[in-house]
Order: structure tokens, then sequence, then C-alpha cells
């Protein structure tokens, strides 16, 4: 059979009309602050309009094909509906609809890559936006897409894991709109909860420019591993106690959600059993050691206590694909900042709110090399790949394999398009400040080095080098296949 696209569009349109309600959240925060609605408004009832009318269509049994189609049209919809408040506030760089369409697609995205160079420019609303954009493509725009999906078991399982990559998800509970209102709730609890530990700080006089609407803002988008802030200079705005609270809160956010379920269930054991958890503590531990050591060599903050949670909080925030920054890292030493550009390809756990290639794909790589050594020594062995007490499958490591592969290589074509692009332009963009644009784009990190700094913008590379990240910040926030596989033949003729 072909695919049954009227039942993708259908489940898109049903998501778009939620939407509107984020949209209407933006413009009560536009209201307050004395600011224009309508930029707000419109697109939600543009986005309601258009999704009632999607849902209208016949909706049958979703497929893997038609989860694919799904996945796809999902977020892109949303990243375009999301660009209509920048366009029509339309100050500052917003007066483009492209830098329009790459804050929104960054935003659902959860890269947090902007193209902002005056934060002072933008209402307060709009800010918001970008915020809220954020938490909706960290988990939340998941979780609402799923679980509408009360009745699919095995359709709604494939569309959960595209996005988590693992099985575990479903034995939550039996149906998955069960599924996606446990992590939902989890995922909105430990929002509300970052949100009022950054209240207390600031009411009890320790985070004075800690406001509510900071607070809010930036609990949004740090249990999104997102990113976005609406500070010019990130988290380095803040007071030190600020920083040490939110590093805790990424290293949440990349957690799996499932261990995280089963601890608020009172299994401990099940996170300390965790051999990705432990694999992923470990990475964390050992860049933040070597990155502090590099900077304690280089004398860059002349003191212990500085020196370790600069390390600490950009490690965590690079290996979580978070991209806050508690300092301009473009500043630092080129050894400092290549440590932290190899951080950009490891990402969080499975099943948790980050990008990038994810530990645990580094955690079967690894044990397949080491398999590989065995065997050259002992041709006859039989030695399967084990992820604590379960056997992983040869068709999943090909598949990891066949993914790292692809990744690398998008990101390789990415890295030269940018290059060429930028001389053309005659836009002064080196080879490794190209490097970092790719793969902060590609693998929705979202600073980079150069002008992409952590507290620069994207500005400043050519219309089609940001046209090139928007579509490959889409592609590879839902991990490439959804969308490649829309480009084969066979999956609208077959």
């Amino acid at each position: 059979m072909r695919v049954d696209w009227r039942t993708s569009a259908s489940l898109t349109g049903t998501v778009l009309k939620g939407l509107a309600g984020s949209l209407a959240v933006c413009s009560l925060v536009a209201l307050y602050y004395g600011e224009s609605t309508m930029p707000f408004l419109a697109p939600a009832a543009g986005s309601l309009l258009v999704g009632l009318g999607l849902e209208r269509l016949p909706r049958e049994d979703l497929y893997p094909r038609e989860a694919f189609l799904m996945v796809a049209a999902t977020w892109l919809a949303v990243a375009l509906v999301g660009a209509v408040p920048f366009l029509l506030v339309g100050t500052g760089v917003f007066t483009s609809p492209v830098n329009a369409l790459f804050e929104s697609m960054s935003g659902i995205t959860t890269t947090g890559a902007t193209v902002i160079l005056d934060f002072s420019l933008h209402p307060k609303g709009l800010l918001f936006w970008r915020q809220l954009l954020q938490w909706l493509g960290g988990l939340g725009i998941l979780v609402l897409a799923v679980g509408l999906l009360s009745q699919l078991s095995v359709g709604g399982a494939r569309l959960m894991e595209t996005e988590t990559q693992t099985q575990d998800v479903t034995k939550l509970a039996p149906r998955i709109s069960q599924t996606a209102r446990i992590l939902g709730s989890l995922y909105a609890g430990l929002t509300v909860l970052l949100t009022g530990v950054l209240l207390a700080l600031h009411y009890g006089g320790l985070a004075p420019n800690m406001g509510p609407y900071n607070a809010v803002s930036h609990a949004l988008t740090t249990l999104a591993t997102a990113g976005f802030s609406p500070e010019a200079e990130s988290l380095g705005a803040f007071t030190p106690i600020v920083q040490y609270v939110v590093t805790l809160f990424m290293l949440v956010g990349a957690t799996n959600f499932v261990l995280l379920y089963s601890l608020r269930r009172g299994k401990v054991d099940r996170l300390l059993r965790s051999e990705e958890f432990r694999f992923y503590i470990g990475i964390v531990a050992g860049a933040t050691t070597l990155l502090a050591a590099v900077l304690a060599v280089d004398d860059t903050f002349h003191a212990i206590e500085p020196t370790i949670r600069h390390a600490v909080f950009q490690v965590v925030s690079i290996v979580t694909t978070t991209g806050y920054a508690s300092a301009d890292f473009d500043l630092w030493s080129p050894a400092a900042k290549h440590l932290l550009f190899l951080g950009m390809f490891v990402g969080g756990m499975a099943g948790s709110t980050t990008c990038s290639i994810k530990t645990f794909r580094w955690l079967v790589i690894l044990k397949s090399f080491r398999r590989e050594l065995f065997i050259e020594l002992h041709p006859e062995a039989i030695r399967p790949i084990r992820l604590g007490d379960t056997v992983v499958e040869e068709e999943t490591v090909r598949d990891i394999h066949a993914y790292v592969l692809l990744g690398v290589f998008v990101f390789t074509l990415l890295t030269v398009f940018i290059v060429v692009t930028s001389a053309r332009a005659s836009v002064g963009i080196g080879e490794f400040e190209a490097m970092g644009a790719a793969a902060s784009t590609v693998l929705n990190i979202g600073p980079a080095f150069g002008p992409a700094g952590p507290y620069g913008s994207y500005a400043v590379f050519p219309p089609s080098s940001r046209l090139a990240m928007i579509v490959l910040m889409w592609v590879g926030r839902i991990e490439f296949i959804p969308v490649l596989v829309l480009l084969t033949p066979q999956f609208w003729t077959d």
C-alpha cells in the first residue's frame, strides 16, 4: 500500500492546533510588558485554523512510513509557524525571512544557535517565544505528538523511538498515551522545580538579576538542553551559584527520562546499574578534568574556584548539547577550544532531550571495537555485544555505525559548503570556525567559535550558509532517517 499521507497530515494538524495555545501564552507575556500581542495572536489563529483543517482528514492506523512522514512534517511545520512572530515583530535582524526561520528552527530543534546581534532591540514577548519554542522542542512537542496516539501501540512506540532511541520507554505504561503523560509530567515537574530553585536564589539575595522572567526563561531551556537565553551574556550574566544549579539540571536533562522516572519511584539501583549512565558521567568527569587542567596551565582565570566552575559548566553545556556559556570560551586557548569541539560529538543519554550522537551509540561503538580486537586474536570466538544484561542485536550495531558515518559525512559536507560560500561572500570564516559552526548546527549544539562563538551571532554567515544550516538543524534533530527516507522513490510508490 502507498503511504497514507492523510493520516500523517491529520496528526500534524493536531500538533499545530496545540501550538496555538503556546502562542497565546506568549501574547499574555507581551500584554504584561505592554507590548503588541498581534505577532502572537495572528499566527495562533492561523495555526489553529490550519490545524483544525488538517485534523479533519481521514485518519487510519499509523505505520512506520506514516510515522516518518509525520515526524518530519511536524518539526518543519512548527518551525515555519514559529518563524511568523519574528517576522511580524520585524526588529533587528528579523526583517529577513531567512533569519526568522533560522531562529525558529534553532529553537524547535533545541539547537540554540542565534542570529540576534543586539538583544535590547527585541521585546520581552518575542524573547520568551524563543524560550518556549525550545521547551516544546526538547520533550514537550514529542510528548504532545505521542500523547495523541493513544490507540497506536506499534506506530506510537516507533515514533517515540525515533526521538529517544530506546525501546524501554514503551514499558513505562501499557499504552503510549499513558507513557506520554508520564514523561510530560516529569518534564514539566522538573521545569517547575528549577524555576522554584532559581526564584528562591533570587529572593534570597543570591541571584540579584534572576527575576521571575529570567527564572522561567532559563528553566524552559535548561531541561530542554537547548541553550537560548534572553541575556546577551547567557549564564555569564548570573552569579556562580546560579551556574552550579543550572549545571546540575543540564546533567538531569541529558539523562534518560525512563531512568529518571524510575528514580522518582525510588528505584535508585536502576540508575546506578545503567552502564550508559556510568559511561555518560565518566565522559563528563574526564573531559572536565582535562579542560580544568588546560585552563589552569593557561592561567585563564587566575584562581582555582572559577577555573573548576567554568570547566565543569562548559563541558556539561557542550556535551549535553545545551549550549549555554558561563564565559566567552572563544577567547580560551586553542587546546581548550579543541576539547570543547570534540565534546560536541558526544551528546547525552538515549531517551533524554539532548541531540548529537549520544552516549548509547558511542558505548556500542567502543564495545564493537573491543570485540574486533578480541576476534583478531580468537577468530573462532562468538562474542555478542552487551549493555548490562542485554545483548545488542547485530542489526542495531550496524545501524549505529551507519548513523555515525552518515553524521560525519554530513558534517564534512556542511563544513566545505560554509568555507566555500563564506569565501565567495568575502566573509572571514576560517576552517576551524567553519567546522565548529557545521558541528554545532548538524548536531544541534548552538554556539561555536569565531563569529558564531558564545557571545556572537550566526548572522555574519552568508544567506546560503544559513539556509543550509536551517535544513541540517531540522534533519539532524530528527536524526536523519525520517527525512532521508522521504527522498527515496520507494517511500512514495511501493
